[in-house]
């Protein structure tokens, strides 16, 4: 990129962060589009258009524009990965969604992030197996927080061993007693 380029690039990058900071996702999804028609694998219009459609509630397009950035810089950033994966879930694409999420924990073996939406994909796969060690993974990363441990418990009750669930529920009981209690409540069972 020459040095007008860079200035060019500079000053549409503002222009679009201006858009965003007043308010006006519209004229910032065009800017960056602008972008994109100059500099095809842009990665900072990429990304940031991918969250913009996303917000806008253009789920297609901020996939898209998912796929073409991963496409274009695949070992730039494993919350790009993740993101995209995060989308594919949600929209029922769980054949697509568990490799995005795999390569997020490739890329960052910490995102436990990841390894959340990697566990609930599988899980929607009725793939317990593989999900539980996804969410044991989530567990050992946030070990604070209710989410994985609220999975693994539900993941435990599908594969028929109450006694690990019951392990959970007491677990929760110390740190997070309203989520121990909806465990109770949805399984039948106590951490007595």
């Amino acid at each position: 990129m020459t040095l007008s380029e860079r200035l060019d690039h500079l000053m549409l990058k503002w222009r679009a962060m201006g858009w965003l900071l007043v308010g006006r996702p519209a004229q910032a999804e065009e800017t960056m589009g602008e972008m994109l028609r100059r500099w095809p694998d842009d990665a900072y219009a990429l990304a940031s258009r991918v969250h913009v459609r996303a917000q806008r509630g253009d789920a297609d397009g901020a996939i898209a524009d998912a796929q073409r950035l991963v496409a274009a810089h695949p070992a730039r950033s494993a919350a790009d990965w993740f993101n995209l994966g995060f989308m594919l879930e949600a929209r029922g694409d769980l054949d697509a969604a568990e490799p995005a999420f795999r390569r997020a924990v490739e890329l960052d073996p910490k995102l436990d992030r990841a390894w959340y939406g990697l566990g609930l994909a599988l899980i929607r796969q009725r793939r317990f197996d593989d999900a539980v060690a996804a969410l044991k993974r989530t567990t050992q990363l946030q070990p604070m927080s209710p989410y994985g441990w609220y999975q693994l418990a539900r993941v435990h009750m599908d594969r028929a061993e109450p006694d690990e669930t019951r392990k959970i529920i007491r677990h929760l009981k110390d740190f997070e007693p309203k989520v121990a209690a909806q465990l109770e409540r949805e399984t039948g069972l106590t951490a007595g």
